[in-house]
């Protein structure tokens, strides 16, 4: 399946989503373009925020998108990483049973899928501005991530070993 396709059935139930991308064994690349691909859509979503800060301040724009490069397609993805570490910790201490490669594809496939509230959250940030829409469209966007990020954590300690569907 597209990972367009996925992304629109996870917002139907992304349990069932991490069901099957789970089942399909254990792919460290799978996992690494899934949270490159985020770390790149999230660099474009504040693409417009940046071009408005540069217009209304008067800074060098270039100036702006290189450190957005550098924090989200550079910083970001090693953050993630101890981040999912800390969340399969955090899993086995409450008793659940996610192997780390489940635990690493649950925070990436949940941020990944959460990218178009994302861009969205982007366009009203540089086309309105701060305000309530972009505070409504930011709380969404977290929402709907932590909807998936702990769906997905569930569900991935359900599987018992990656590659198998869950009994």
């Amino acid at each position: 399946m597209p990972v367009t396709a996925d992304i629109a059935a996870t917002y139907r139930g992304p349990g069932k989503v991490m069901r099957r991308l789970l089942s399909m064994g254990q792919r460290e690349d799978r996992a690494l373009a899934f949270v490159m691909a985020f770390c790149v859509v999230a660099f474009i979503a504040q693409m417009p925020l940046l071009a408005r800060k540069a217009h209304l301040e008067g800074v060098e724009l270039n100036m702006l998108l290189g450190g957005a490069l550098l924090g989200t397609v550079i910083i970001l993805p090693l953050l993630l990483y101890i981040l999912s570490f800390v969340s399969f910790v955090v899993a086995r201490l409450f008793g659940s049973k996610p192997t780390a490669y489940a635990a690493r594809l649950a925070l990436f496939w949940s941020l990944l899928a959460s990218t178009p509230l994302m861009l969205l959250h982007g366009l009203v940030a540089g086309m309105i501005g701060p305000g309530t829409a972009m505070s409504i469209v930011g709380a969404l966007w977290a929402a709907v991530f932590l909807w998936f990020w702990l769906s997905n954590l569930i569900e991935a300690g359900k599987v018992i070993e990656v590659g198998k569907e869950p009994a």
